[in-house]
């Protein structure tokens, strides 16, 4: 499939990880100085003010991070917390339904793994398209597996 995007391609929300990250700076920026500008703060008070802020900037940083990565080894999923390494045979079906928050990756073992790097939030028809595109990948590669069991579901 010469539509395909050549490896690695990473997928991540643009938009909202924008925000995210515009939304920690502002945050940050805030809170220091506030901490600044209080004149009856001591010093201490004040590095525990900035501190506060870096604490409270790490939420949507956190928030921000969520990718998924498709490499020639697999699919990479990074989410808020967690990082799994999927080979391309253990994904057997990328669903992104209406309504769905975000892309679920049903895998070989019977389970559901949400991909949260693909996410409609601000941007549906990119999201919509990304889910496509991976699905795709998925596809092509899970033919090209020579691991992959001929009785395995396909999904």
């Amino acid at each position: 499939m010469s539509d395909l995007p050549a490896l690695p391609v990473t997928f991540r929300p643009g938009r909202t990880r924008a925000v995210l990250l515009t939304a920690a700076a502002a945050l940050f920026v805030a809170i220091t100085v506030v901490a600044l500008l209080l004149e009856q703060l001591s010093p201490g008070e004040r590095v525990s003010f900035v501190f506060t802020g870096a604490l409270l900037a790490g939420i949507p940083i956190l928030l921000a991070r969520p990718k998924v990565v498709a490499d020639d080894s697999g699919v990479t999923v990074v989410n808020i917390v967690g990082r799994r390494h999927l080979a391309w045979a253990e994904i057997l079906q990328v669903n992104l339904r209406p309504g769905d928050p975000w892309v679920f990756l049903n895998l070989s073992d019977g389970t559901s793994l949400a991909a949260l790097g693909i996410q409609p939030g601000i941007a549906k028809q990119r999201a919509i398209a990304d889910a496509r595109t991976l699905r795709a990948l998925v596809e092509a590669r899970s033919i090209q597996d020579p691991e992959r069991s001929e009785d395995e579901p396909q999904g």
